[in-house]
Parts: structure tokens; sequence; C-alpha cells
């Protein structure tokens, strides 16, 4: 599944002055791109923020890093989305606010796994809460075969023995973040039906940079004000959200959804190729093995489309 995205990102000028408009020459230059490569590029651009967030743990605990790296993200989609807030029932507050919660909790325990995991594990077990949903939509024996397969992937990365590398702790982490994820994946379909547009996931994020505040703000101090990492988050907000929301709704409008989720379903190994590349995150043979696991299972899931994959782009990254 991927994110409730309906409405494009433009930044038109208001006024009209005979040139040619920033939002045009954007959707322009995306047309030129095939939408398998939009697809790859987005993929690449929450994972480079996802590293670049990681580099932020040796000045800023994880949970001030979700703070900026949110509060970034929710500042630049109400400033695109304009969400209104008037005329809200309370059961749209409802969804909103349960939207918003669960987005900080998965942000946060991804966060908090990243810090004790390898880039690519961790995206590799927080996978598992997608899969797990898209295997739950279906009633074919042959899902019981990704099951097993996604299975043998997490008893590969379990530290059985000493490692150095991973840890229950950060694994615990990645599941919580998983089953977060598994639980967006409805919540933004319901906030699609309820909200125009990218408003129900921009008033979500508003919500969830409010509710992780006092922690972020806490743990992170007066670093907070220092203007290179405030900098640094906003480029992380800008690679795990704005961007990939605009490659990945340029690519839904001409590829089936099928097959986005086939090519999102290589997120696991994007993730472990720039933790190699970005945060020389060198992995073993058998983490290597684990993650072709999660990634086959998720491949063999979406052979035949149930139902839409989720945005990786908003929950975390």
């Amino acid at each position: 599944m991927r994110s409730p995205v309906t409405t494009a990102f433009a930044l038109d000028d208001p006024l009209d002055r005979g040139l040619p408009r920033p939002g045009s020459l954007l959707r322009t230059a995306a047309d030129s791109i095939p939408p398998s490569g939009l697809v790859l590029l987005a993929i690449f651009s929450v994972q480079l923020g996802a590293g670049f967030a990681k580099e932020l743990f040796a000045a800023l605990p994880p949970s001030a890093v979700v703070f900026v790296r949110i509060a970034a993200g929710a500042l630049i989609m109400a400033v695109v989305a304009r969400p209104k807030l008037k005329g809200m029932s309370w059961r749209d507050w409802a969804v909103g606010l349960t939207f918003g919660a669960t987005l900080a909790l998965m942000n946060l325990s991804f966060y908090e796994a990243l810090a004790r995991l390898p880039l690519g594990v961790a995206v590799a077990i927080e996978f598992l809460g997608p899969l797990g949903v898209a295997v739950a939509a279906s009633r074919r024996r042959l899902d019981l075969v990704w099951i097993g397969l996604a299975g043998l992937g997490v008893a590969l990365l379990a530290p059985w023995g000493e490692s150095e590398t991973t840890s229950w702790v950060g694994i615990g982490f990645a599941l919580v973040a998983g089953a977060c994820w598994a639980a967006y994946i409805l919540l933004s379909a319901a906030a699609g039906q309820r909200f125009p547009g990218t408003s129900g996931l921009s008033i979500a994020m508003i919500i969830s940079a409010l509710l992780i505040a006092p922690v972020g703000v806490t743990t992170g101090g007066a670093s907070l004000l220092q203007p290179e990492l405030l900098l640094i988050g906003v480029g992380v907000g800008l690679l795990s959200s704005v961007i990939p929301y605009s490659l990945e709704l340029q690519a839904l409008r001409r590829m089936p959804k099928h097959v986005f989720g086939i090519l999102m379903s290589m997120e696991p190994a994007a993730a472990a190729l720039i933790g190699v590349l970005v945060l020389s995150e060198m992995l073993h043979v058998q983490q290597w093995a684990a993650i072709v696991c999660i990634v086959a299972a998720s491949l063999g899931s979406t052979r035949t489309p149930r139902m839409p994959r989720p945005s990786r782009s908003a929950p975390s990254g």
C-alpha cells in the first residue's frame, strides 16, 4: 500500500507574469522520468533521509531527532496542504488524533530501533507490518509460504549468540514500528475517506509533532537550537516526506498499483545499501540472507493485488 496522497505538490506563483510556474516545471521534469524510476528515487530518498537522521544520533538522542524530523515535515506539509480544521466532526478529530498518535509512536520506535540496529536490518523488520496486512487480506494458501519466509528472515536476524550489530531491544522497537505501520495502513485509508487530498496526513503530522514535542525538547535541550542540526533536520524532513510524496504521486498516476507495490518491496534492500554507502554498516552474510527472505516474501505477497501498500516516506526514515 502506498500513501493516500491524491493531490500534487505545486508551488505555483500567484502572480501570472507569463513565466513557467515552478509546479509546472517540477511536473514536466517528473514526466520525463519513467514511473519505475520515480518509485526508486522515492525509495532512496526516504532511506537517505534515514541515513542522515542516524548520523544526527551522535549529537542528539533519537527522540530529539524524531521531533526535528516530524516538526520539519509537518511544517512543510502544512504549508503545502493547508488543512482546514474548521467544520471537523468529532469522528474526524478521532481519526486525526489516532492517526497522529500512531505516526508519533511509529517514528519514535523506528528511530530507537535505528539507534540499535543497522539501517537495513531495522527497515527489514519494520517491513513485516505492511507485509502482515497484505497477507491478512488474502485467503490464498500460498501466502503461508510468504509468512514462513518472512519468519525465517526474522530468525536469521535475531541475535541468538553474541552480536555487535543487532540486539533484542532493537528488534523489539522495530517490531513495534512495524505494528504501528500496519495500523497506519488502515488509518490512512480512513483518513483518505474523511479528508481531501493530503490534508488528513498533514493534520496527523501536526498532531504527531505536538505529541512528540515534550519528549523531544526535553531530551534534546539546547542542542536543538544549533543551526547546523536544525538544517540537517529540515533536510531529513524533505528527503523523508515532501520529495518522496511528490515522486510517488507522479508514479501512481502512471503505473498500476500492484506494480508500485512490487517495486516498494525492494525497500529493505535499498535501506541496506544506503546503510553500507552512507553509514558504513557492513552486514554479515546471514543478515543479507535475512533481508533477501523478507524482500522475497513481500514480492510474493504483492503478486496478486488486494489493497494498496503504505507510503514508507510518511511513517519514518
